[in-house]
């Protein structure tokens, strides 16, 4: 087999690992500090999708449209946190759970009524149009693009967390809220960024992946899936289990695609199933968090 060609599936790869990295991101960190299993998360996913693709049909500029659509989703998902499942702390584990579920269908259908049923083509932007010679074979540029953009947000998100104040009082909150609050801290407020955050972000990834993909209502649905194998094998509500399982998993599909294209779809379940019989909190999942 050529190795320029196994060489361009392994970029391939990457970029399917960078857009799954952004979708299982934002569900570990509402899960790691908030213990909240998003079953919304594939829906903003979808929703961020559209928000870049009606901004940058309005004002002619998918640049907008990748800076305003994840920043308007982290909002809405803000007031989903402090509206919808803020009340439900405290009580059974399954009422978030079920009330996201049902928040999923709402805003697929809500889409479905508003843009169709139908897919929308998203057209990659004039400047990241072409391919770009590697020195081992021609490869998309805008898949390079993002990429880098993947990697710009995950070295941001590590300052934020590792060096910031909020950072110390997240991951501090996630070990203990209780004594955030006997410290004076309005852990209310960080829930509140911290669900924002991990919306927003998946929603940045649904407009990455737009021009890669149909934008469609019913293309949150595999996210969701994905997203959570790659949690699952990374460690629920570890970061770098998600950065790591994503890139495995997106490198596996792609790989497996050259290989054997009618197993593509099943290899991440197959080696979530293996990862789980071997190691059943994940990666980097500590043994009984969240149990």
């Amino acid at each position: 087999m050529d190795f320029s060609l196994i060489a361009m599936q392994l970029f391939s790869g990457i970029a399917l690992g960078a857009i799954l990295v952004m979708a299982a991101l934002g569900l570990s960190i509402i899960f790691g500090m908030l213990g909240v299993v998003n079953f919304s998360h594939g829906a903003m996913f979808m929703v961020g999708a559209y928000a870049g693709l009606w901004v940058a049909s309005l004002t002619g500029s998918f640049w907008w449209g990748l800076l305003v659509a994840p920043l308007t989703i982290g909002v809405f998902g803000m007031a989903v946190e402090f509206l919808l499942i803020r009340p439900l702390y405290g009580r059974s584990v399954d009422d978030p759970l079920l009330l996201t579920f049902g928040l999923g269908y709402v805003l697929v259908e809500a889409v479905r009524i508003v843009f169709g049923s139908d897919g929308i083509p998203f057209p990659t932007p004039s400047q990241l149009r072409g391919v770009v010679n590697l020195g081992i074979g021609y490869f998309p540029i805008y898949r390079l693009f993002v990429i880098g953009v993947v990697g710009v947000i995950l070295l941001t998100l590590w300052l934020l967390l590792e060096k910031t104040k909020f950072g110390l009082i997240v991951r501090a909150g996630a070990r203990d809220p209780q004594i955030m609050r006997v410290l004076g801290v309005d852990i209310g407020k960080v829930w509140l960024l911290v669900f924002g955050l991990g919306v927003g972000l998946t929603a940045l990834g649904g407009v990455l992946a737009a021009p890669m993909r149909t934008v469609n209502p019913e293309m949150g649905s595999l996210v969701l899936a994905e997203a959570f194998v790659v949690t699952v094998i990374g460690g629920m509500g570890s970061l770098a289990g998600s950065v790591v399982a994503g890139l495995v998993v997106g490198i596996a599909v792609s790989m497996t695609s050259l290989i054997a294209p009618e197993m593509a779809q099943i290899v991440m379940f197959a080696l979530m199933a293996l990862i789980l019989l071997v190691r059943p909190q994940g990666l980097f999942g500590k043994s009984g968090a969240h149990a």
